[in-house]
């Protein structure tokens, strides 16, 4: 009997941790950027709160990070915001002299994020009291990524810096290229930093430990203006490319060998936009490079997911680059998808002349079907991120929400 009660309880414990596990999102973009996560989120969705944290609109609201109760995220009005997940209450706000554009991330003490003041934070968890600040040489507009003791992060034009957990700088790679930069770190490789000074327009796969490139991408013969933050999945690599041709927008998306850089498959589309829009889309491909998540795919199991900022949703086989399933809607999509269990959700943006409200869109993952969908206030911007029993994203209108399943 003591043996069957001991097996009880840990049973009972094992799934309570996983419970709390399932809470947080730390990562931006998920496990090895698949923009997955195995918890289910069934519609519908009800509004738990939404909050409105500035009158004016705003023009990205990039993935909060969730640690058990509370949610933290940066704004462009300056602010890095610690709410709880349950009410919406301001646990504390942290006040910068710039827009908060980066992506934050967390070590269990301290949140560390990037303002367009040119620096980047670490500030307490429970409190939102600064423990320091590193001024580098532009604004920060990049994911923040904490790996193995180094706070790694890029600055618009300037620098990639890898400082010591209590700020101080340990080496740097020049990046006088890239804005908005975005990579993960997986096995100690960066995926990706930006390549030698001779090829300067180029980015790679690079070496933290060795200090050294394993592969540069020949950035030139892809001839894009934006390169998505890369999801990976065993010895794959996969991302996708635009770049605006005024008329369409076109699109590549890619598999690469992680160990070599060798490109698998290559597959090739250009933007839908309905009959019945007028759109700027020289506007809207500006905006898109604010966001960035923008292109990156969501993986279930052997497909991947990209939501491009055109009508069209877009799933392709992973190992073939073979066109699995399409949706095309009659506006276009205003954020990266995310995957929740067999579905996927994304924002579509609203058209005020036409009547058109901004909306959350859920679909079944295998074949695109629609599940179901919910009007908004505001265009979602970046991905919706799933942590428990609850979604969060913020709006373009500046309302960040929290919903949680109905039934």
């Amino acid at each position: 009997m003591k043996r069957k009660l001991l097996l009880y309880t840990l049973i009972l414990l094992l799934s309570l941790s996983a419970c709390a596990q399932k809470r947080d999102w730390i990562m931006f973009r998920g496990d090895q950027g698949q923009g997955a996560t195995a918890t289910r989120l069934h519609p519908p969705l009800g509004i738990k709160w939404k909050l409105r944290l500035q009158p004016k609109p705003t023009y990205a609201f990039n993935n909060p990070v969730v640690l058990g109760d509370t949610i933290y995220f940066g704004s462009t009005d300056g602010n890095f915001y610690a709410l709880d997940i349950e009410s919406g209450y301001m646990r504390w706000v942290f006040k910068t002299k710039g827009a908060i554009n980066s992506v934050p991330c967390a070590d269990g003490q301290n949140i560390y994020f990037g303002a367009n003041d040119g620096k980047v934070y670490a500030v307490s968890q429970e409190m939102g009291e600064e423990v320091w600040s590193f001024q580098a040489d532009s604004t920060v507009q990049s994911t923040v990524v904490v790996y193995n003791n180094l706070v790694i992060f890029s600055s618009d034009g300037g620098t990639t810096y890898f400082l010591s957990s209590d700020g101080n700088p340990l080496f740097t790679l020049p990046n006088p290229i890239w804005h908005y930069d975005t990579f993960q770190i997986y096995r100690d490789i960066m995926y990706f930093a930006p390549g030698p000074l001779k090829r300067a327009h180029s980015f790679g796969a690079f070496d933290l430990t060795q200090q050294a490139y394993l592969w540069v991408m020949d950035t030139a013969a892809m001839n894009a203006v934006w390169y998505s933050f890369p999801a990976l999945k065993g010895d794959t690599l996969y991302m996708s490319t635009a770049a605006n041709r005024k008329e369409f927008w076109l699109f590549n998306y890619y598999a690469f060998e992680r160990s070599t850089g060798k490109i698998l498959w290559k597959t090739t589309d250009h933007s839908e936009w309905g009959g019945e829009l007028e759109l700027n889309t020289n506007t809207m491909f500006d905006q898109n490079m604010k966001l960035l998540d923008y292109l990156a795919p969501a993986m279930w199991k052997n497909l991947l997911i990209y939501t491009s900022g055109d009508t069209r949703v877009r799933a392709f086989r992973a190992k073939s680059g073979a066109l699995a399933w399409e949706r095309t809607f009659d506006v276009p999509t205003s954020s990266a998808p995310t995957v929740s269990g067999n579905r996927v959700y994304f924002g579509l943006r609203g058209i005020e002349e036409l009547g058109k409200q901004p909306r959350l869109i859920c679909l079944l993952a295998k074949n695109g079907s629609l599940l179901w969908e919910l009007e908004l206030e505001g265009a979602l911007l970046s991905a919706p991120v799933i942590s428990g029993n609850w979604m969060i994203f913020g709006t373009d209108k500046n309302i960040f929400y929290t919903l949680e399943e109905l039934f």
